[in-house]
């Protein structure tokens, strides 16, 4: 306690430097130059006021790796041959990963290489909460747990911020779907905002630490986020004490004096008209005409100021980064192995044997697919991606015979505009977002995938191994859009039949940021794995993990349901409204939900098989430094090393109404040789007396249960 406080006095101490400092340089500005601090100056960057030599805050799009370079007016891209970056796993996969370590080792690897590329904030992380399974950017954030999201965002935040470079938590707050992002209006009770939506964002300015934050798109209440005086006035600023930076989504600010007035700092957007962004020549006007006080501008000019002593931009020796190093290429690949999650293994059918597999057909146009380049701002201009073919030709090494078929397509035109970096001028229109239907094919696009199909299935019956790599992309895991529904594209569910028909063994492997339905062939597959977007290194990663260089350690941070309509959103309450949605459902979100109602997902929230099996024993609670915690044994049952990651659920002994079941309130992640036992210690969140301790390897797997007593 004493080491905390010493903690909160120094940051008191170094807070006020900071503030002493901002007023000595605020009182050498001018009017015009405040102005032009707090809007863009260019798509990515800030104006510099020269003459006090204070610098332009340049930004860049995160959290998968550093965005191309573009020109300051326009989305066209100029950079040439060194712009090119680190592909790292996406917030879905890292949150796989159940590995606070290797969060933290990704947003260094993210923070260095935002430096190593003269960038002074990364857009990122994605906190936002997966309310239901058909939003277009789920990808892009960690879980529908609030607990686990939080655990994993702080380490992410503090790794990036050790490099100079400050976090941007996105999207403050309650914004979880594409469609009519811009105008939506959220309405969602304080229990469940405080309880479900907030807690993440709670954590990552206040433990985490995070320089800056940013204003979602749509409406809380009937306020636009930007301007919000609950969220931004009365909470963050208030409850939270942030002194940190708050930017505008791009183009999410949509009047003046409700932004100059707001505890928003810095005005974003798409477009070129930089002179007349809201927070430009327009509040210079109002200004003059009384209904701003300068004092406001003042205000937000304060705060980019601090930030910019806090990344060492005013005087002092800033650190020095680096892109594309051997090390990062390491993290990324780390981080993606541990991401891959297998969901069923029956009769132990995986791993395969690379020494006995001498030929192997491999199916799907995932297999062969690169997604860096796709998703909206999340797009990644990689150095490399190893797709999973090349993975499995990597790892075989020339031993086996790789046989590839397509077995399905897309549409070309959706190739084409997964591909289209110019997306970004028109994201403004149409609300901002849309619901994407799948598009009815036309006779030749049919007869084509038809043929593909016939030839996969033929295919099948000549091999003794057959993997199927499908899922989605960037088509519909992408900014700007929603689902419609959970059903696979372009007819995967009928190859899929065929070739488990054709070839019982076949090793079916999905890709994607959000679950797809499987009621129609599940049942079928003796093995399935769950792959995510896994980075530059994912392919190889992938390939480890299905012929046993590495034991499979993915837990899954979101329930995957039967179809969406298993989800609160859709059976309860709204999604993707056009100009409101009802979070009806409260706090029952994700396993929330289907433990409290019955209902009963595909695969549960934290489910993740391993090549080895672990035994729980010998749990008990203690109190340690005033925090609580849950001791308990685990031991390496296999033949072979493994991970597992041990999950604390509490559980209220007499349940109130509109309470949780269980709730996730602790987790940790331990290797263990094989036969080795370890002690694990887990530090619980919010636990009291009356609370029952429920300790397993999924929220569905409990192997141990404690009655909540000393």
């Amino acid at each position: 306690m004493a080491q905390e406080y010493r903690k909160r006095e120094q940051k008191e101490i170094e807070s006020q430097g900071q503030k002493s400092q901002a007023e000595h340089l605020l009182r050498q500005l001018t009017l015009d130059e405040k102005i032009s601090m707090i809007h863009g100056a260019e798509l990515f960057r800030t104006a510099p006021v020269e003459r006090l030599g204070i610098p332009a805050l340049a930004m860049s799009d995160g959290p998968m790796g550093v965005r191309q370079e573009f020109e300051p007016d326009a989305w066209k891209s100029i950079g040439g041959h060194d712009d090119y970056v680190t592909y790292l796993p996406c917030n879905s996969a890292l949150a796989a990963t159940w590995n606070r370590d290797l969060a933290k080792a990704v947003g260094k690897t993210l923070g260095r290489e935002a430096r190593g590329r003269g960038k002074d904030v990364i857009l990122g992380p994605g906190v936002n909460i997966k309310r239901s399974p058909l939003c277009g950017r789920n990808f892009e954030y960690f879980s529908e747990d609030p607990f686990l999201t939080k655990e994993l965002a702080v380490p992410y935040i503090q790794g990036v911020q050790e490099w100079d470079v400050a976090a941007c938590v996105k999207h403050f707050a309650a914004n979880n779907q594409e469609t009519q992002r811009l105008w939506v209006d959220v309405k969602v009770d304080e229990k469940a905002l405080r309880e479900i939506y907030l807690p993440a964002f709670h954590d990552a300015v206040t433990k985490g630490g995070a320089y800056t934050i940013m204003a979602a798109y749509n409406k809380l209440q009937g306020e636009h986020c930007y301007y919000s005086d609950f969220l931004l006035n009365q909470v963050l600023r208030k409850e939270w004490g942030y002194e940190g930076v708050v930017i505008s989504d791009w183009g999410g600010v949509h009047d003046t004096v409700k932004a100059a007035n707001s505890s928003l700092d810095i005005e974003m957007s798409v477009t070129e008209d930089f002179d007349q962004y809201y927070m430009a020549n327009p509040l210079k006007q109002m200004i003059a005409e009384g209904k701003v006080p300068e004092s406001a501008v003042d205000e937000k000019v304060a705060h980019i100021l601090m930030l910019m002593q806090r990344l060492h931009m005013l005087g002092g020796e800033r650190k020095r980064g680096a892109y594309n190093t051997p090390e990062h290429r390491q993290a990324a690949l780390e981080a993606a192995r541990e991401s891959v999650v297998l969901l069923k293994n029956k009769a132990g059918r995986l791993p395969l044997s690379p020494e006995k597999t001498k030929e192997i057909l491999v199916v799907g146009e995932n297999a062969d697919m690169q997604h860096a380049l796709g998703g909206g701002s999340a797009e990644i201009k990689a150095l490399y991606e190893i797709t999973p073919l090349m993975g499995i030709k990597a790892l075989l090494g020339g031993n086996a015979k790789v046989t590839y078929v397509k077995g399905y397509c897309q549409d070309p035109q959706e190739e084409g505009e997964d591909r289209d970096v110019n997306w970004q001028e028109d994201s403004l229109e149409h609300g901002g977002g849309f619901a994407r239907a799948q598009k009815r094919e036309d006779a030749a696009l049919a007869l084509c995938r038809r043929r593909l199909r016939e030839e996969a299935v033929a295919r099948a019956k000549e091999f003794e191994q057959v993997i199927f790599i499908g899922g989605l992309n960037h088509f519909y895991d992408s900014e700007g859009n929603d689902r419609v529904d959970m059903r696979l594209p372009y007819e995967q569910d009928l190859l899929i039949e065929g070739l488990l028909e054709a070839n019982p063994n076949t090793v079916v492997i999905m890709a994607g940021g959000s679950p797809v339905e499987m009621g129609k062939w599940v049942d079928k597959a003796d093995s399935l794995i769950w792959s995510w977007y896994g980075g530059m290194e994912g392919g190889k990663a992938l390939a480890e993990v299905i012929f046993g260089e590495t034991n499979p350690s993915g837990k899954l941070p979101e329930s995957f349901y039967k179809t969406h309509k298993d989800c609160s959103a859709h059976a309860w309450g709204e999604f993707a409204g056009a100009r409101q949605v009802d979070y009806a459902e409260g706090v029952f979100v994700g396993y929330r939900y289907l433990d409290a109602y019955g209902g009963e997902p595909e695969f549960c929230f934290g489910h993740g098989l391993s090549y080895t099996s672990f035994e729980y024993e010998r749990a008990e609670l203690f109190l340690e430094g005033g925090k609580t915690y849950l001791g308990c044994q685990i031991s390496n049952q296999g033949n072979r090393a493994g991970k597992e990651t041990v999950q604390v659920y509490l559980a209220p002994m007499e349940r109130l109404e509109g309470e949780p079941v269980q709730q996730l309130k602790g987790f940790e992640k331990v290797f263990l040789e094989a036969g080795e036992r370890k002690t694990v210690k887990v530090e619980m969140e919010g636990y009291r007396q009356g609370m029952e301790v429920r300790v397993g390897s999924s929220s569905r797997d409990i192997r141990l249960q404690l009655s909540g007593c000393f």
